[in-house]
């Protein structure tokens, strides 16, 4: 019978992965250098976590997220905001630490269903909830049709920079530009009398 966790054991070890994050970024992370940090053996780490996206995975619901303190825009222009989001992303994966961690965080979701669908609670439902909202005004407002489904936008939206991080490819003012208006052309209510 496996012996239950030490709590102080494996708070050193979700810390030192958070340190490990921040240093070096998550594909120079191992599990020997988690275990020396964290001053514990390679044992006990594999006794607890099968993988060490695993290990990220629960060091990062536990722990500060990246990027949470960020405001997200709500103004009357719904185009502006939805380029002000994406441009805040794309700043966020110009650093190379945080293109590492999207992709532990997209390889978390693969190979760990129940992880994976705690992970994009806590990451992606603050931005699909704005989406949603920003787009529920917009329609409202008369400026959105009002048969768009707000999530599927969102989900358009989050499905746009996670590829980005996969693929490593800069998400550039033209490419954001171009991706905007392509979503504001398809959700926005037809001009009266045209």
């Amino acid at each position: 019978m496996p012996r239950p966790r030490s709590e102080n054991a494996r708070q050193s070890v979700l810390a030192a992965m958070r340190r490990a994050l921040a240093a070096d970024g998550y594909d120079a992370v191992t599990i020997e250098g988690l275990a020396a940090e964290a001053g514990v053996s390679k044992q006990t780490i594999y006794r607890w976590w099968p993988s060490k996206a695993a290990i990220l995975g629960e060091a990062l619901l536990e722990g500060a997220l990246p990027g949470a303190d960020v405001v997200l825009p709500f103004s009357d222009d719904l185009g502006a905001d939805l380029r002000a989001w994406f441009a805040t992303a794309a700043e966020h994966l110009a650093r190379a630490e945080n293109v590492e961690l999207a992709r532990a965080l997209i390889a978390v979701t693969a190979t760990d269903p129940q992880l994976g669908e705690a992970l994009n609670h806590r990451f992606a439902d603050p931005i699909v909830s704005w989406i949603v909202a920003r787009v529920a005004h917009g329609q409202e407002d008369g400026a959105v049709r009002a048969d768009v489904d707000a999530a599927v936008v969102a989900d358009q939206f989050v499905a746009a920079t996670s590829y980005a991080a996969l693929l490593g490819r800069p998400l550039t003012e033209d490419r954001v530009d171009a991706l905007v208006d392509l979503v504001m052309r398809g959700i926005a209510a037809p001009i009266p009398g045209h």
